[in-house]
């Protein structure tokens, strides 16, 4: 069996995901199956990076999520019937709540808490969204965003095995939102190369993003 690279430990600028206590209790004692585990801490993830209220994720964005296809994959190749196995189990065990959506039928989820199931009754059961204000669509989340690979090959090239370990270390750094903007900087910039982004970003760490203005940055930048 070949093992991959070992983990080289978490930065010190890495971002904390908030998770309930009981994950790290009763349910680590408790969950025998990793896929579950895996999509149970996933959907934690993802439901962090949600804007607006109710917070919620769909069956189909669950389904569509990069990171949750490569760690549930077989055989490196998608497994959807894995996914949605592993779904069914965190809902059956309660960590998850699903409720149909009224009209689309869209599958929706939240983590089970009780705020969260107020909600997504109130969401699945709506006649005419239009009336509250509450629209049956996911708040802007991960699946509706242009993810780093995807920004890097659009305004600057060809991706490389290197770049590609670097850009995975800055989704977990950094906010998708300064990511986005500090590739708009470049852009504007006329600075096309992830060495000048990834000093932009290196810069909002420490100083700050002063309004989401950038302050000035070094000229003389490489290029990969």
């Amino acid at each position: 069996m070949t093992m991959r690279n070992s983990f080289e430990g978490f930065s010190r600028r890495v971002r904390s995901v908030p998770v309930p206590s009981p994950m790290f209790g009763r349910l680590l004692e408790e969950i025998d199956d990793l896929a579950e585990l895996k999509t149970t801490l996933r959907v934690m993830y993802l439901m962090q990076e949600k804007k607006g209220f109710p917070r919620f994720l769909t069956h189909g964005e669950l389904l569509a999520d990069r990171t949750l296809v490569n760690a549930l994959a077989t055989n490196g190749q998608p497994d959807h019937g894995r996914i949605e196995a592993a779904i069914e189990k965190a809902v059956a065990r309660g960590t998850l709540v699903s409720a149909a959506a009224q009209g689309s039928g869209e599958r929706l989820y939240m983590v089970n808490t009780e705020q969260n199931r107020l909600a997504l009754a109130k969401v699945a059961n709506l006649e005419d969204a239009g009336d509250t204000g509450i629209g049956l669509q996911p708040w802007e989340g991960p699946a509706k965003r242009p993810n780093v690979f995807a920004m890097y090959e659009a305004n600057i090239g060809l991706l490389t095995p290197m770049v590609a370990d670097e850009l995975r270390e800055a989704e977990e750094l950094y906010p998708e939102e300064w990511i986005e903007d500090a590739f708009r900087e470049a852009v504007s910039q006329n600075k096309r190369s992830w060495r000048y982004i990834s000093r932009i970003l290196e810069r909002w760490d420490t100083e700050g993003r002063h309004d989401g203005k950038p302050g000035r940055y070094p000229k003389k930048a490489g290029r990969y």
